[in-house]
């Protein structure tokens, strides 16, 4: 099976490759004078970086794909051959991206794939169809015939810096899909649609969840009423299976002295993503990107000993790192954002089995939020690590074991940790199949040592603890964004701002309306009473698209009987009901952590 599905991957590569090639070849159809930079497959589909006279049009968009379309049936072989350094140079003359990229591939400053640490080359491969031709090393389809003329679709343009650089020219990405078949095309699009109707930025002005403002500060989140009452039903839940889990709750400074920063490594290591220094008293201060160097001066308040450790000590806490404005992206990227963070202070015999609780903590908070399905990567030691190889080892082996006795799928990522330790990323599938990463389990070998942590062991001597850093939910923003897709923005009833909307059928009955609020309020339902002037099935629409999980309608009869006719946001009617079961209803809803 794991061999058949390798070899569709591959066929699907060759495919986006070469309808890569078909779509640059259209574009420099349109715009001889355009400049060709890189134009890679990626998941789901591929895309091409041009330097163009003019921002292109959705009507551009559609005569590049009559011209791929013109070429697809021209039937045109991919020919491959190798040149040389001073041929390639030619043959690009008049493409400057080509020739830095060809310039780079010969000093070995980069391989194909814009990786450093390369050989230099003398050859480069090429590939040409009909009359385009770029630096590539395949693999592509035999012909362009073999690519379907109706599986393919250019979806949308992009601003893209040239290598990834702000400074360096904008160029416009166009992204492109294709599949096997038509069929499989149409799959795709709804699945797409389906994306585009659960953007967390478009739900959360919808939901009047959160914003946004540029005049005041990018990637800054201004929670709203309703944005704040989900994520403080978020924190509350965090904090109360954290007390539940043998953890401490700590409160640490925004700011610290530059000499903190010094200490922990960060001003050597990361001070690009670290907000520019503040003069106080004529010292530096710098707004905290990580909370870790709180944390252990809090651990060093006084003289530890093993009969103490593990010292379990978790923080809400909010950090901010300067991310270029070109990745800033709704939630998911910000600049301000706030950690559910941990550390664990340990003993090396401790250390294995608080690295398992820790992953099984993390699985049981995801799964309480409607997470099932996950992935388990373990990064190794990298070039350049620091510590010990056997601490490395024994580190690496407990993350192992950790993995196993949850019985998780993983993957290595061999030389993929950090500096200073490995690490676990757990990552989930949501409601659509996406893969995100949230949980980190990461060992560090750093920062006992550049703070000189100590405790006492059992025979009075001075010993280094492990320490491990942690993050469950990676970020409380990150983490609502992810959840607002993955619910489409209709949180189960345990999560929304508003579990029952009151919809009094006209006036006469809006102080009974508020009668029921009140009582639902006393028993701790998240209530609302529309009493607006708008009719009922307005009324019901409404509650509808803020995804509200009850609604309850009363009129005459409700009013009559003391009772409430309840419908669900999916439509369902349930009739009448007294309010002592509709709370039954939602209460064992919320209980049970399910939808309506």
């Amino acid at each position: 099976m794991g061999s058949g599905n390798g070899n569709h991957e591959e066929k699907l590569y060759k495919l986006r490759h070469s309808t890569a090639h078909v779509m640059a070849e259209a574009v420099l159809q349109m715009f001889p004078e355009g400049k060709l930079a890189f134009g890679p497959p990626v998941e789901n589909g591929f895309y091409y970086d041009f330097d163009l006279p003019r921002p292109l049009s959705a009507d551009d968009l559609a005569e590049i794909e009559r011209r791929m379309v013109d070429i697809v049936r021209g039937d045109y072989p991919f020919v491959q051959r190798d040149v040389s350094v001073d041929e390639a140079q030619e043959m690009f003359a008049g493409q400057p991206y080509k020739l830095d990229q060809i310039a780079k591939l010969a000093s070995g400053q980069e391989d194909e794939h814009g990786e450093s640490g390369a050989e230099p080359v003398s050859t480069l491969s090429i590939y040409t169809h009909d009359q385009f031709t770029d630096l590539c090393r395949g693999p592509h389809v035999d012909s362009t015939g073999q690519i379907p003329p109706d599986a393919f679709k250019l979806l949308n343009v992009a601003g893209a810096y040239w290598r990834g650089d702000e400074n360096q020219p904008m160029l416009q990405r166009i992204y492109g899909t294709v599949w096997p078949s038509k069929k499989e095309l149409q799959k795709h699009m709804d699945w797409l649609a389906e994306v585009e109707k659960r953007d967390h930025r478009k739900l959360g002005k919808d939901l009047d969840l959160f914003s946004f403002h540029e005049d005041a500060g990018a990637g800054l989140v201004y929670w709203h009423p309703r944005g704040a009452r989900i994520r403080s039903i978020i924190e509350d839940y965090w904090r109360q299976k954290h007390f539940e889990g043998g953890y401490d709750i700590v409160y640490t400074p925004h700011i610290g002295r530059a000499r903190l920063w010094e200490t922990s490594g960060h001003l050597g290591f990361y001070a690009e993503s670290m907000y520019s220094p503040m003069d106080i008293d004529n010292i530096d201060y710098y707004i905290k990107p990580m909370n870790c160097p709180f944390h252990i001066k809090i651990y060093q308040t006084k003289r530890r000993s093993y009969r103490e450790l593990p010292l379990r000590w978790a923080e809400l806490g909010t950090v901010y790192r300067y991310e270029r404005s070109g990745v800033l992206h709704g939630l998911l990227r910000v600049r301000g954002f706030t950690q559910d963070d941990a550390h664990i202070f340990c003993t090396p015999e401790q250390m294995e089995d608080e690295v398992l609780e820790v992953l099984r903590f993390s699985m049981r908070l995801l799964e309480a939020f409607g997470f099932s399905d996950f992935r388990a990567y373990l990064a190794t030691r990298p070039a350049g690590a620091i510590g010990e190889q056997a601490q490395w080892d024994e580190a690496i082996e407990a993350l192992k074991r950790a993995i196993a006795a949850e019985g998780l799928p993983y993957e290595m990522d061999e030389g993929g940790g950090a500096f200073y330790g490995p690490k676990i990323d757990l990552k989930l599938r949501d409601a659509l199949g996406r893969e995100w990463q949230l949980t980190t389990i990461q060992f560090d070998f750093n920062e006992p040592e550049r703070f000189d942590l100590k405790y006492v062991g059992a025979d009075g001597q001075d010993h280094r603890p492990y320490m491990v850093h942690r993050a469950l939910l990676g970020s409380l923003e990150r983490f609502f964004g992810i959840l607002l897709e993955h619910y489409g923005g209709a949180f189960p009833a345990w999560l929304a701002p508003v579990q029952a909307q009151v919809i009094p059928i006209a006036d006469r009955h809006a102080d009974y309306a508020r009668e029921v609020a009140a009582e639902l309020r006393a028993a701790g339902v998240r209530v609302e009473v529309d009493d607006s002037a708008d009719r009922m099935q307005a009324k019901i629409r409404a509650a509808q698209l803020q995804k509200v999980p009850y609604m309850l309608v009363v009129g005459d009869r409700e009013v009559e009987n003391r009772q409430v006719a309840v419908r669900l946001r999916s439509g369902e009617n349930l009739g009448a009901q007294s309010l002592p079961d509709v709370i039954a209803r939602i209460d064992e809803a919320v209980a049970e952590k399910r939808d309506v």
